[in-house]
């Protein structure tokens, strides 16, 4: 459990650490010096059933809250500190608002210096506590007279601390990358970088290979210490130090993040839920110059307000955050917001999508899911939205969910994910409508235009689900041609045993142009040919013959060639029985064409045909079988040219 304290300066914060820990955490000189906390101080108290607990100590002056603001994040409890004979001070107040604002809900408030002031003091102060706490997050939290001096009320403190402790749930790891916010970095001789800070998620082994976030080095994690002992991993909750390799000291600061490489995502706008104090004396107004306090970050920002473009003191809403510089964050990660000059705290709130676009492009129910608790609630909000896809590379990013959970929180609900290139995430129900659409709408197709071989799919797409990335559509058709209820072909799609030349005209067609092709055997006339032979218009033929070869009846072998597929099966077979009587199995197309009785530049043609099918392959002058004809062409047996006579021409059938 991490215990932050709070409170102004001189209320004795750093003695109560000290009294608890034996820790001085105030470490710099200059503390020394001035008797002050200027940084963060840390210390760790062992308990005896084998738990820990890590303190943060803050500094209280009002110059120092930016480094206060850096120690409070990721906390479990907070230690707010008021000074019997002080009572409630300007910092007091401050550091509880900032404690409320980043939802802190578990805390003790210790009334420290009891031994300084008479009993009816120390009755007043908590009376003053208590109103103060009252409306905040920590409005129920126990308040314990004490003196770090007398020792009065220490054991009780400690029995409270115990008890918090042995309560505390370990905040959840699986199922999320990981990442820890830095709050210190410096040099170990013999060592090198060493970053310090809390974990956030996951969790991290010695050997895992992370990433600085925003500035995108890439580190390697040499070793981890937690409480100054090695340690072969630490997890969501705890403190712990990194041995980063491959980076230098240097380039990496408080405010950096370490993490996994795929929740690395810097971003400059951010949707946010953002609540202005009611302290707040006016409006806050839209394009408010800001300092952003985000995990222990401080960057410089722009609040961005829709409508009315001002937000009233004491209400919460929906505002875009414009950072001066990039920044890693995730969907929940609280921050604070403080003016321009950094004098005083104006509210804080959450965030809600870190990978904000332009407000006039944000979609209000994507935002509204993003809001609740759980990655599966929000699923379960917005898979319902009709014409909506989620973008699942967004949406695990967003809510920091490894692709193991991801994919056991889509089985369990009612999506089905689309697409390979681009993921996304759509309700089954819907997908099913899509699919029932396309069929009603192929059926319609073909009833109204017979002679087509069939609908472009990007049309199709258009037409039903122009919502739809072309990446899912496909994957859609691909259901459905999988399950035989459609059938793909290069960018069209139809029914099963559609035939765009099943019609009167195009039989009668048919059965001319058959004849013709079989009549001329290996030697097919070409388009212009058939055309003249049978007195029709060549642009005809052609649109009829591209037509006929989607059924297969028929296959194009170049651009003025078809040729009957019994008639390509036969061919293919004498390529293979030339292959087979050759050496090594290799042939020429001089081979070829002697077979097969057909002119050279004819026999090219064909065996290139054969070679986009993969029937054979070509290997510098010659070609080999490299596949079963069958089972694209169907079955056949060679029939090769009869030897010619002496003298003859198996091409002409003149005398040579």
């Amino acid at each position: 459990m991490i215990v932050a304290t709070a409170g102004h300066i001189d209320h004795g914060k750093t003695m109560l650490v000290k009294t608890l820990t034996g820790v001085d955490t105030d470490r710099l000189p200059e503390e020394k010096a001035r008797g002050i906390s200027i940084d963060l101080g840390f210390a760790y108290w062992a308990l005896a059933h084998g738990g820990l607990i890590g303190f943060v100590d803050v500094p209280g002056h009002e110059r120092f809250i930016h480094n206060m603001l850096a120690g409070v994040c990721g906390i479990d409890f907070a230690l707010l500190a008021v000074a019997a004979d002080d009572g409630v001070m300007p910092q007091t107040v401050e550091h509880l608002q900032i404690l409320s604002l980043l939802g802190i809900r578990r805390g003790v408030v210790a009334i420290t210096k009891i031994d300084r002031v008479d009993p009816a003091r120390v009755a007043q102060v908590q009376t003053e506590v208590h109103a103060l706490l009252a409306g905040t997050s920590l409005a129920d939290i126990a308040l314990l007279p004490l003196s770090a001096v007398t020792g009065a009320g220490i054991d009780t403190l400690r029995q409270t601390l115990m008890a918090a402790a042995e309560g505390y749930a370990e905040r959840y790891r699986d199922g999320q990358h990981f990442r820890l916010a830095i709050d210190r970095a410096f040099s170990v001789a013999g060592s090198g970088t060493i970053v310090t800070g809390t974990v956030f998620n996951g969790e991290v082994r010695p050997g895992d290979r992370l990433m600085v976030s925003p500035k995108g080095v890439p580190v390697r994690v040499r070793g981890i210490q937690i409480r100054g002992n090695a340690a072969e991993r630490a997890q969501a909750g705890d403190r712990c130090a990194l041995n980063l390799a491959a980076i230098d000291v240097a380039a990496v600061a408080r405010g950096d993040w370490v993490l996994a490489e795929a929740i690395h995502a810097p971003s400059q706008r951010m949707d946010v839920r953002f609540t202005l104090l009611a302290t707040e004396r006016a409006a806050l107004a839209h394009w408010t110059p800001v300092h952003l306090h985000l995990a222990t970050a401080d960057v410089m920002a722009r609040v961005a307000i829709r409508g009315s473009g001002a937000l009233a003191p004491g209400t919460s809403a929906r505002v875009q955050l414009i950072t001066d510089g990039p920044v890693a964050a995730l969907n929940g990660d609280r921050f604070i917001l403080r003016d321009r000059s950094a004098g005083r705290t104006l509210g804080g709130g959450a965030v809600i999508d870190p990978l904000a676009e332009a407000q006039r492009r944000a979609l209000p129910a994507w935002l509204a899911a993003l809001e609740l608790v759980t990655p599966e609630a929000a699923l379960a909000e917005l898979l319902p939205i009709p014409d909506q896809v989620i973008d699942c590379a967004r949406f695990e990013l967003v809510f920091n969910l490894t692709a193991a959970r991801a994919a056991s929180m889509y089985q369990s609900s009612a999506a089905v994910i689309l697409g390979r290139a681009q993921r996304v995430a759509i309700a089954r129900a819907g997908a099913g409508a899509i699919q029932d659409r396309v069929l009603a709408r192929l059926g319609d197709f073909h009833r109204a235009q017979a002679q087509a071989p069939g609908i472009d799919i990007a049309a199709l797409r258009k037409g039903l689900a122009h919502w739809l990335p072309a990446d899912a559509f496909s994957f859609l058709l691909r259901g459905l041609a999988e399950a035989r209820q459609v059938e793909v072909q290069g960018t069209t799609v139809r029914l099963p045993g559609h035939d765009a030349t099943s019609n009167a005209a195009d039989e009668e067609m048919w059965r001319a142009v058959l004849p013709a092709l079989l009549a001329r055997r290996f030697a097919a006339p070409t388009l212009a040919e058939l055309a003249r032979d049978l007195g029709l218009n060549e642009r005809t033929l052609r649109d009829f013959l591209q037509r006929k070869s989607k059924t297969g009846e028929v296959m194009r072998v170049a651009a003025d060639l078809f040729y009957p597929k019994a008639t390509l099966a036969t061919l293919a077979a004498n390529a293979a029985l030339v292959a087979r009587s050759a050496s090594k199995g290799l042939f020429s197309a001089a081979q070829y064409r002697d077979a097969t009785g057909i002119g050279r530049t004819r026999a090219i043609k064909i065996l290139e045909f054969f070679d986009t099918l993969g029937i054979t392959q070509r290997i510098g002058d010659t070609r080999k079988m490299h596949k079963n004809f069958e089972p694209i062409l169907g079955a056949a047996k060679p029939a090769l040219a009869a030897a010619p006579a002496a003298g003859n021409d198996v091409r002409t059938g003149r005398k040579s």
